[in-house]
């Protein structure tokens, strides 16, 4: 009799999740593996914001919250989205969560009947695809290209359309190309989705502080299609703060009610502790605290692009957000080393993680496994060694 339930038959485990503890068992065997496959920011969280949090905890603010996160931090949202993004929210069209991803799901469950469509263009975030297989909607992937720097195009989302589609949900700037959406962008594909009432929006901008040119633009921003746009941002990425879990939900008053009243089954308000900290995170001085974190960035990314021109085998794209770099490798596709021969990206994964030490993440997970994702959310010294050693790795394949 099998035991489990059907569900976990159709999901995945998390590949990125998979090649980080892949990468901890050989560390903990003694050898010196770096990883450049987490997207997850090596800086300390700012201090105002940890200051915040042991404040709360001496002050005893230990209990429930309202499982949309509390008045005073869902009005401190709603003052950033007016300021950063130009967006009008009220209290109660926030809900804050236990992550970006939580935020997701919300919304998901919240929307995506059985047998519903969600658009979704690749390469995409890994788990997109599981959390709408969760839901039991049927994903439709659209397949971008480095040569239109991995955006989906308003035609492509057109011909994509059918009675069934429910959703577009997508990221800017994007995880794993690091592609991000201009305002021409996304005006091109708000044009084509008035057309379609039925069809709501998720935009991940959890990246929004980490974009490298121009201003950052929210989809919500077109006021044609604002009532219909869930906003997901939240504070791992930019304030370098994952472990904190701070996912934030920002929609229609409607849609929030909906996923205040799902969460509250799940998980109920995330730890308060958490909103604290998150409070004083919406009101740093971005300046001080967060662009020095985001020049680093930029700074990795150019030291990063210039050592993989090193490997002619492969081709890529300049990211314009994130912490990302997502090389096309199919080039290398039937060479060996010994008895080894590279059939995939997936194959090339396991070969640099055995002969270089260096874990990064296949193509597969994020739709199409001619592509390798590299984080460049690490040190500029371990950026050189491992991809030093990624290049020699790489010579030695004939």
């Amino acid at each position: 009799m099998k035991t489990l339930a059907r569900r976990l038959d159709t999901i995945s485990e998390s590949q990125t999740i998979a090649m980080a503890r892949k990468s901890r068992e050989l560390k903990a065997a003694g050898i010196d593996v770096i990883s450049l496959s987490l997207g997850e920011p090596d800086f300390a969280t700012p201090d105002p914001i940890k200051e915040a949090a042991i404040h709360a905890i001496n002050q005893d603010f230990s209990y429930y919250t309202h499982v949309s996160g509390y008045l005073e931090l869902r009005e401190a949202i709603c003052r950033k989205f007016k300021r950063d993004n130009l967006l009008d929210f009220k209290p109660h069209q926030i809900v804050v969560s236990t992550g970006a991803k939580q935020s997701i799901a919300n919304a998901v469950l919240a929307l995506v009947n059985p047998g519903d469509e969600v658009i979704i263009p690749a390469p995409y975030w890994v788990s997109y695809i599981e959390i709408i297989k969760l839901a039991e909607g049927v994903p439709k992937i659209l397949h971008t290209t480095l040569a239109s720097d991995f955006k989906l195009s308003a035609s492509a989302l057109e011909q994509a359309i059918t009675p069934k589609t429910k959703l577009l949900l997508f990221s800017t700037p994007c995880n794993p190309t690091g592609t991000v959406y201009s305002r021409e962008d996304l005006n091109a594909l708000a044009d084509v989705l008035i057309k379609h009432p039925q069809i709501h929006v998720i935009s991940d901008e959890i990246y929004e502080h980490i974009t490298f040119e121009g201003q950052h633009v929210s989809m919500a921003q077109i006021e044609a299609l604002s009532e219909r746009v869930i906003t997901i941002n939240g504070v791992s990425k930019g304030f370098a703060m994952t472990g904190w879990r701070g996912g934030i939900l920002a929609a229609s008053a409607e849609i929030a009610e909906a996923c205040d009243k799902i969460q509250g089954q799940i998980t109920s308000a995330t730890c308060s502790i958490t909103q604290k900290a998150m409070h004083a995170a919406m009101e740093l001085d971005y300046n001080k605290h967060i662009k020095p974190m985001r020049d680093a960035f930029l700074k990795r990314r150019d030291l990063a692009l210039t050592l993989l021109k090193s490997i002619p085998e492969i081709q890529f794209n300049c990211p314009q957000g994130a912490f990302y770099i997502y090389p096309q490798v199919d080039a290398l596709f039937g060479k060996s080393k010994g008895n080894f021969t590279i059939q995939h990206a997936s194959d090339l994964c396991h070969y640099l993680l055995e002969h270089a030490h260096v874990a990064v993440v296949p193509g597969a997970a994020f739709g199409d496994d001619r592509y390798l994702r590299f984080s460049y959310a690490t040190s500029e010294d371990n950026l050189k060694k491992a991809l030093y050693r990624v290049r020699d790795a790489i010579a030695e394949l004939s």
